[in-house]
Parts: structure tokens; sequence; C-alpha cells
């Protein structure tokens, strides 16, 4: 498949007097997997409800593959979107749900069902070909929604929180699954998501937005190991964002080191203990600091990932004081 750019230029979207977008930049590659990541609210549903069509944009333009489409109807556009609650006709069989758009269009019924039966065995459905949804599990619905999407051959599909419906072990499953198709199929994939595993495990480009703004964008080692504000160390989560004399710094959960009181670093107590397999999740509250740190406030909360046998080796209690040290080089400054 020919590889496409997608890019958002100044892309804003206002709803009276509220900004849920405001006025963003943004290049996706062609074949990229994308994932706007962000706590609700955020404006990444709007972003990519504007992308699709089913928005009009307040400013800013919408580009695909050098070709404007911001005010194109969505099927006009070269984008797929699949929703949230994936939408599917009950009184249509799966192979007539997949076949519906070509069928809009005029196409012949040999056509349209044999182009249907072979995105059908992309997803592994098949079988399921003359079943009605309501005899589907969530996962099924899922592949039966995301085939119906490819039936435009879109250059770019876009993807509303697609995970979020199922148990988590599907959930798992089913990244794999998009992985697998993204690759296949070589084309974009623009994905929405809350989840900041589900962001990490899947994009190579993930963009974190806040308040209507991206805070950052880059590949998902880039914004766990470089997190550029204090929000997104927070919101990625594994870090530590600690006041320093030079200012604040992130500095991942399991980096950070715990030893006596009266040793180097900062006096915490331990506020709880939580046995997480592999390792243990101590969480630590502030206390007063050690000789040379730094106090960073009554109210303030970090977290130490103790490798398992590390830590019953030397078990800490809640209520125990201890201090929290860090090597200077696993120290990342953020912005302010």
């Amino acid at each position: 498949m020919e590889r496409t750019d997608l890019e958002l230029v100044s892309l804003a979207k206002h709803y009276g007097d509220a900004v849920a977008v405001a006025g963003i930049d943004l290049k996706i590659g062609g074949g990229s997997y994308c994932c706007l990541l962000g706590p609700s609210g955020c404006g990444k549903t709007s972003t990519l409800r504007m992308i699709a069509g089913h928005e009009e944009p307040t400013e800013g333009s919408v580009v695909l593959a050098g070709r404007e489409i911001t005010h194109l109807e969505p099927a006009q556009r070269g984008t797929a979107m699949m929703f949230q609650s994936y939408a599917l006709f009950p009184h249509l069989t799966v192979l007539d749900n997949v076949a519906f758009s070509a069928r809009m269009k005029g196409i012949g019924k040999a056509a349209r069902e044999q182009r249907a039966r072979e995105l059908l065995e992309l997803v592994a459905m098949t079988p399921y070909a003359h079943r009605l949804p309501a005899a589907l599990s969530g996962g099924q619905q899922q592949r039966v929604a995301l085939a119906r999407a490819l039936m435009t051959q879109p250059r770019v599909l876009l993807l509303d929180e697609p995970l979020s419906a199922l148990d988590p072990f599907l959930r798992i499953k089913m990244r794999a699954e998009l992985q697998r198709w993204h690759r296949e199929l070589g084309m974009t994939f623009v994905h929405v998501t809350h989840s900041q595993e589900e962001a990490m495990a899947l994009a190579d480009l993930v963009v974190v937005m806040n308040q209507g703004r991206i805070e950052q964008a880059g590949t998902a080692r880039d914004v766990f190991e470089r997190p550029r504000t204090a929000f997104i160390a927070r919101f990625i989560g594994a870090h530590n964002v600690i006041e320093t004399p030079s200012g604040a710094v992130a500095v991942r959960s399991d980096r950070i080191q715990l030893g006596a009181t009266g040793g180097p670093g900062m006096a915490v107590s331990v506020r709880a203990v939580e046995y997480q397999g592999s390792h243990v999740q101590v969480h630590l509250a502030s206390g007063a600091p050690a000789a040379g740190s730094a106090d960073d406030g009554p109210d303030m909360g970090w977290v130490a990932l103790v490798p398992d046998a590390q830590f019953h080796a030397r078990p800490l209690e809640p209520g125990q004081r201890v201090a929290m040290n860090w090597h200077e080089a696993d120290a990342h400054l953020l912005q302010a």
C-alpha cells in the first residue's frame, strides 16, 4: 500500500466557551501506529472525530497525503472509523455487516461478498459468517467491526478505544492481533486510548494530550524514559516526581533505592506495601529530610519497586522510617 502522511495543522474544536482541542499540530507518518493518549476530557476523541469527519473543526486543517480533507464527508476522506461500541447492525449477518458499505455503493453481490469473505479470513471470523452479532462474543464483534471498517479500503484506520469493552485477558490477546493486522495491512492506524499500557504496547508514535493540547509526542520509549513535564511523568506512571535543589525531577520507581535511616537520601516513612509477584510496591510518605536533602512537603508520596527476593531478605513494614535515594544519572529534569 502507498505510504501516506496524515497532518493536523492548528486543529481546534470549541463547544461554546469550552475548548476541547486547542490548536494542535501533528504529523503522523504513513504506515505508523499512533496512539492518542490522555485522561478523559483531554481532547483525544474530539481529535479523532475531526479526522474522521464526524466533527467539524472550529479552526485548522486535516491533510491526508497532501490533500486537504477538512470539510469532506466521512466517506470521501480515505479514512475509516471503528467505533468503541462496534455499532454492528443487529439484523444483518456477519457477512452482510462487513459487505454493507459496498452494497450502499452499488457493488454487485458476488464482488462485495468475495471481498467481505477475504476480510473475514484476515480477522479469523470465516466460521461465523452467517451468525448474527448477538451470537458473538465481544472480541468476535470487534473483529467484525474491524473487517467492516477495512471494507472501504481506507488509507487511515481510526480506532476509538477499541479494547475498552473487553476483559483484561482478551484485551492482551487483541493487542497482539491489532499489531499483526497493522503489520500485514501496512496502513496508518490512529488509536485513541486512556490506557498507558495499551499505548506503550502498540504505538510507534505516542501522543500524550492534556487539556486540549499535546504535552509530548514521541516513541513509547522516549515518552516513558524522558517525560517532558510532571503531568506526563505522573500520567504515564512508574515515575516519582521529586523536588530537588536543581528543580523537579522524574525518577523511575524501579530506580529508587531504600536504605536505613541516617544514610544518604531523603527521610521517608513506609505508608503501604503491596506484593506484585516479581516485585513489591512500597508506597512512601515524606518525612523530615535527611541531611542535605530537600523536603518535598508533608503531603507528597512516592513509590519504590523492590525486587521480590531483595524485599523479603530485608522486609519493610508500614510506619517504618527509611532513607530514599537514587543515582543522579537516573533523575530526569522536568520542564516547568
